[in-house]
């Protein structure tokens, strides 16, 4: 029997028997004391690697994009965010549920915003408005096919943030992936960012958890946000565990997904259902099908294969490679693209 192909989400991985071997031997402790070795490693490992002073592990993305946001706003004030941005899309209205800030929306091309449009999205000095007080960007940018901001590119909308006295915060869900894709440093990340989320449960294969980056004081200051929005964790060591092993084996093999995504995106562009693929740069792929297949019928078509996949939107679907996508799921599902 053909094994199931699950192209939902590189969410749906599982540890392999060394990153589990690597969590059952963490020694631990209580990390609402600070007193978690494995949690402390995991903090300050992370933190070096971007070029930050601290970090806090949290239990997912949008508890370090959402602790992120209460710490550099006030109620009133206003977040700077690409329409498809996950702060936005997919955090059940936490910007306004927790932080009571407005949200600027900028319609950029593919999840990506411009110098000049975050410019022309400041508010002026006028009691009609929020202030601006914060700018977040998405790297890579989900809802844009995985397009990702190159390091100039982060260095221009830096300028223009301490131009205005804003803070700069990355949501780095898969930010690794545009790393590997770039070839940046992840230590200039600190010269440009005041705060940046680092997603370990997506490409780099942990069951769970996120760590958020930032000076001292903001570490701080999102440590006591983290214990208000119930985020304290016990011998969470456990779980760090995983997102060390995972920083120390997992980020280069990221270029495989890469790989398999193109491989993916050229059987696609092959077929006679398809209308359109975005352009693939690193382990997600977003197409949109023709009048030959509705979305819901195609995802069926496609589970009757055992190939899982996620409808992204009218017509359009998603794929994303992971690390539990073997050559012969590959394989399959290729074959199965071009079969329909």
């Amino acid at each position: 029997m053909q094994s199931i192909t699950d192209l939902r989400s590189d969410t749906v991985t599982k540890p392999t028997q060394a990153m589990l071997q690597a969590m059952f031997a963490a020694p631990v402790g209580d990390d609402v004391y600070e007193e978690d070795p494995t949690v402390n490693a995991l903090e300050a490992k992370t933190a070096a690697m971007f070029g930050m002073e601290a970090g806090l592990f949290c239990p997912s993305g949008t508890m370090t994009n959402q602790i992120a946001i209460k710490a550099h706003t006030q109620p009133l004030t206003e977040v700077i965010c690409d329409i498809t941005s996950h702060i936005y899309q997919y955090e059940g209205g936490g910007i306004m549920f927790n932080s009571g800030a407005s949200v600027a929306l900028v319609h950029g091309e593919r999840g990506k915003m411009t110098p000049e449009q975050v410019a022309a999205h400041i508010r002026p000095d006028n009691i009609h408005y929020p202030p601006t007080k914060l700018v977040s960007l998405e790297n890579t940018c989900n809802k844009g096919g995985g397009a990702f901001y190159t390091l100039d590119e982060i260095a221009a909308i830096s300028a223009v943030c301490k131009e205005n006295s804003l803070a700069l915060h990355l949501d780095g869900a898969r930010v690794f992936n545009a790393l590997v894709a770039s070839g940046d440093d992840a230590r200039q990340y600190g010269l440009y960012f005041d705060s940046i989320s680092v997603c370990l449960s997506k490409g780099l294969g942990t069951p769970v958890g996120s760590v958020l980056l930032g000076n001292r004081d903001f570490i701080k200051y999102s440590r006591r946000v983290r214990k208000a929005l119930g985020g304290g964790m016990r011998q969470a060591g456990y779980l760090a565990a995983a997102g060390i092993y995972a920083l120390d084996n997992n980020i280069s093999r990221l270029e495989e997904d890469h790989h398999k995504a193109k491989l993916l995106e050229e059987a696609l562009l092959q077929t006679n259902y398809v209308e359109s693929v975005l352009p693939v740069q690193t382990n997600i792929v977003i197409f949109k099908l023709n009048h030959k297949y509705n979305d819901a019928a195609f995802i069926n078509t496609l589970g009757e294969q055992n190939i899982k996949a996620s409808a992204f939107g009218p017509q359009m679907i998603r794929f994303v490679t992971h690390l539990d996508v073997t050559d012969e799921m590959l394989d399959h599902t290729i074959n199965v693209l071009k079969s329909l």
